[in-house]
């Protein structure tokens, strides 16, 4: 089963990514967790090149094609490979990003986005599981971690407003696949939702 959690910057989907691969493991689940973009060496050395710098180190094109050439070196080194051998892969954002981040924020380029997806990556997750947030309360969340990956961030907090609406709007689009989950409420009630969530999918 492929699962990727998505949401705003600072909406804690990687924390809930963590402990659900935790919860899984205890149950005897073989599992391997990822993120983008990443994943793959060659997908993380691309990760420095578009989550570093300044805001406007590139394009949105150009960002377009980066995520999409991550996005297939982490395909073919760690996703399809772990599916093929019965694992669970739980993936720290995946084409839903792009088509938010790059797609919607940037410019109208969502066509490009899904043309690329269609044409180099081929798969959708099985199951997305959407952290809802409030954007103030995710961004600062998110500056509060201090790392050198902020580029996204320092585009500040109408970003992350329009990108709360266009990830809701994505999971209305994609009612078969995604699920949002409340991610206003304490770090374990979301975990045991998620979980539950899971195990009910797996089963």
């Amino acid at each position: 089963m492929f699962i990727t959690f998505e949401g705003i910057d600072g909406s804690g989907k990687s924390t809930q990514a963590h402990l659900l691969r935790d919860t899984l493991v205890a149950q005897g689940f073989d599992v391997i967790l990822t993120r983008e973009p990443g994943g793959s060496p060659g997908a993380e050395e691309i990760r420095s090149l578009v989550l570093e710098g300044d805001p406007d180190r590139w394009s949105a094109e150009t960002e377009i094609l980066l995520f999409t050439a991550a996005r297939r070196d982490h395909l073919e080194r760690t996703i399809l490979p772990a599916l093929a051998k019965g694992k669970v892969v739980i993936c720290d954002r995946f084409a839903d990003s792009t088509r938010m981040y790059q797609g919607l924020s940037r410019g109208d380029l969502r066509g490009i986005v899904d043309q690329l997806h269609n044409i180099m990556i081929g798969r959708e997750p099985d199951l997305t599981i959407l952290i809802d947030m409030d954007p103030a309360i995710g961004l600062s969340r998110a500056k509060s971690r201090q790392t050198s990956e902020e580029r996204f961030e320092d585009f500040g907090q109408a970003l992350q407003e329009q990108m709360r609406r266009g990830f809701l709007s994505l999971a209305r689009e994609y009612a078969d696949r995604f699920h949002v989950i409340d991610g206003g409420r304490s770090q374990s009630e979301v975990a045991s939702d998620i979980a539950t969530l899971v195990q009910e999918q797996l089963v």
